[in-house]
């Protein structure tokens, strides 16, 4: 039935892959994703995986070897950070349009300049259009997992697309934590072998790859890619019932839920900080607040219906980002709602960035966007988007006892 072991998230990634028995890896290496490489690297050396790890030059070369490794009917694997990401983006892009089913680790870090090597979400968040499926991950344990779900929904015959699983660069990466590493018989019977035939090398069936393809034909290509994204969301619902059903562990599908059953109020969180949160919503708990949480699990394709569902029946919602739209100066979740919401009644949301540069979103932080959201459910009125950091939050000030009850213990 498996085994329990003390894993970071890079060696959680790698054990991840060896479990969905990748037959060829390709990886260049790169803060805070470096470890990845060497987890790998050292299964191949003492024959724990039967896999081929190819070094490569440069990041750009990673993807492009497994993009050639697909077409021989590999099953195939990557990582990749920050700058290395920006440096792979022609073959990133190439990869979804061709509708090659690679999963990549993106160990989310801060992108130059200036000058980092820190966690944050901005790369990651940066390519989301770029037609990858992207599912964000909470703990070390749901990285082993979601590597090895991904592989079953980008292999999907009616998805076909590649797989980011996305985990915060140190917070996770670099950090140790109790995992249950599952039974690998039991892994080769959620996940059976691959079977990719849409594009293929063969002298015997020989086809073109990529050609110089017309305008109408571009037009029903991209189609079809769009709606691949939107079946992904039955296949990714239906890969967690059974991997429940198999494991007894369950992080969500689209989105992962926390306490909203009777919420008045959410937050809205995605990556490591939902932990911290999860902790501030049961001390707010205790004070009378009725916070509860959607952690979105997939970004892309975005959980439009599940956040629709469990957001519109709150009063208020509290948006907590670690990356910022430089257009917009909002986080990423914040505008996703708002896109979701349309021209819906959605309930009055507010925005809270941190965690930039390898910073903490800490439980105070955390306590203070609950007791803000809350302000603002009960008529209040605040500020679109705070800067954890920056701005000055005067918790005192939004509830006068002349006007509002004490909220008891939440000064502190």
């Amino acid at each position: 039935m498996g085994k329990i072991d003390v894993l970071n998230g890079n060696k959680a990634a790698a054990w991840g892959a060896k479990l969905a028995r990748v037959s060829l890896m390709a990886a260049y290496p790169i803060t805070p994703q470096t470890p990845l490489v060497e987890y790998l690297a050292t299964f191949v050396a003492d024959g724990e995986i039967d896999a081929d790890l190819v070094e490569v030059e440069s990041e750009h070369t990673a993807l492009s070897v497994l993009q050639g490794g697909v077409f021989a009917g590999a099953r195939t694997f990557t990582g990749t950070s920050s700058q290395g990401l920006a440096l792979m983006y022609e073959p990133y892009l190439r990869t979804s349009t061709m509708r090659l089913p690679i999963v990549m680790a993106l160990v989310t870090r801060e992108v130059i300049s200036p000058q980092t090597v820190w966690g944050g979400q901005q790369d990651a968040v940066t390519v989301k259009e770029a037609g990858w499926i992207q599912i964000w991950c909470e703990s070390n344990q749901e990285v082993l997992d979601s590597v090895v779900q991904a592989y079953k929904i980008a292999e999907n015959k009616n998805v076909l697309l590649p797989v980011n699983v996305c985990y915060d660069g140190f917070s996770l990466s670099h950090m140790a934590e109790r995992v249950e590493i599952p039974d690998q018989e039991m892994v080769d019977q959620f996940l059976p072998k691959p079977s990719i035939t849409h594009v293929k090398l063969d002298p015997d069936a020989p086809m073109s790859v990529d050609p110089l393809t017309a305008g109408p034909m571009l037009t029903e290509f991209r189609h079809k890619q769009v709606t691949a994204m939107n079946h992904s969301r039955k296949v990714i619902e239906e890969v967690r019932k059974e991997w429940l059903e198999l494991f007894g562990r369950d992080h969500g599908g689209m989105v992962d839920l926390y306490r909203m059953e009777d919420a008045e109020i959410a937050i809205v969180c995605m990556g490591s900080p939902s932990g911290t949160a999860r902790v501030a919503i049961d001390e707010m708990r205790e004070h009378g607040i009725k916070v509860g949480m959607v952690r979105i699990r997939v970004l892309r394709p975005f959980p439009v219906e599940e956040v629709r569902h469990w957001l519109s029946r709150v009063k208020a919602i509290g948006c907590i980002d670690r990356n910022v739209s430089f257009a917009w100066g909002y986080g990423t979740s914040y505008l996703e709602l708002k896109m979701s919401f349309g021209g819906l009644r959605m309930p009055p949301t507010i925005d809270f960035i941190g965690g930039l540069g390898g910073s903490d979103v800490t439980l105070d932080q955390i306590k203070e966007a609950i007791v803000i959201t809350q302000y603002v459910a009960e008529g209040g009125t605040y500020q679109d988007v705070t800067w954890f950091g920056l701005d000055k939050v005067e918790i005192e000030k939004l509830f006068d006892k002349e006007e509002r009850p004490e909220k008891e213990g939440i000064r502190s």
